[in-house]
């Protein structure tokens, strides 16, 4: 069994069923490092450009990758392997997923349901209960906090899933506030094209987890055959597939017909629940992180990964 896919099922079940290590995912020191390059750029040009991203990411990143060169030799890469288990669990999330759904879920009054789907949402952006925003929502965090690290990390090893997360944290949030216009702008840029592959794998998985037919549709319709600086695709299929399972979902519970003849429409509503198309995206999620590691160790026992 590789060590690479030993660190990840154990980062994924620590991280699923310890949510209070989430707590230890704190990025303060890198908004630190970022608070420091700013007030040592002063006026330099230099200092509010596009090249600040380069300074802010070099050297953590680059202590990162002498690490894990370093450690990769010694002691049967048992050192290597912690390493690894430790730069994964903290790349991953920051905030589990799954609690942030159940949260909204969960919640009693619309009030505190926008409030809990605000987790969901990038920040400036105004939460919507509408199924279909929920649906892009699930899989926009599903990519950022879960399908992001972990391809870059399978690709480039611990530097590979850090480089991801502070990438997004230059892109988005407190970070990104931190940075000149120019570099936040690259940020954003850098992000889309290190979500580009694996959206396209995910979409991929999707399509063979779901309804394979809408995804491929959707897939095509959003422009995700062309290479573009733009991932809109993801949730366009996943919003396709939703709507497929939800409807052969449905269809079990329209023969139930009342005295009239009519279907019993409300069975069906008390079957699906409060917002199905969150719960049934939450699923698909899940389904496609299974279906990788699936193929993950396929590629372990075929000898293809170290």
């Amino acid at each position: 069994m590789s060590l690479t896919l030993i660190a990840v099922v154990i980062a994924l079940i620590v991280g699923h069923t310890m949510p209070t290590l989430a707590a230890l995912r704190r990025y303060d020191w890198f908004i630190g490092w970022l608070d420091w390059l700013r007030i040592q750029a002063g006026d330099n040009e230099a200092g509010r450009t596009r090249w600040a991203l380069v300074l802010a990411l070099l050297p953590p990143l680059l202590l990162v990758l002498l690490l894990q060169l370093g450690l990769r030799d010694g002691l049967y890469g048992l050192p290597y392997f912690v390493f690894a288990l430790v730069t994964l669990f903290y790349a991953w999330g920051p905030r589990d997923l799954d609690h942030d759904v159940e949260a909204v879920v969960d919640a009693r009054d619309s009030e505190s349901r926008r409030t809990a789907a605000t987790r969901l949402f990038p920040e400036r952006v105004q939460p919507s209960l509408e199924g279909p925003a929920l649906v892009e929502a699930v899989f926009r965090c599903a990519l950022w906090r879960w399908f992001g690290v972990l391809f870059w990390f399978l690709l480039l090893g611990p530097v590979g899933a850090l480089l991801y997360r502070l990438v997004a944290l230059c892109a988005q949030g407190e970070a990104r506030k931190r940075l000149p216009d120019d570099a936040a702008q690259a940020a954003s840029t850098l992000l889309t094209l290190l979500d580009w592959p694996v959206a396209q794998l995910m979409t991929l998985a999707l399509a063979l987890v779901g309804n394979f037919d809408s995804v491929l549709s959707a897939w095509k319709d959003a422009g995700g055959a062309a290479f573009k600086r733009d991932t809109s695709f993801l949730g366009a299929a996943a919003r396709a597939s939703v709507k497929s399972e939800l409807a052969e979902e449905a269809m079990d519970y329209v023969d139930t017909e009342t005295e009239s003849g009519i279907p019993n429409t409300s069975a069906v509503v008390m079957q699906l629940g409060e917002l199905p198309e969150l719960r049934d995206a939450m699923s698909l999620a899940w389904r496609i992180l299974l279906l990788w590691l699936a193929v993950l160790a396929l590629f372990v026992i075929a000898g293809w990964v170290a």
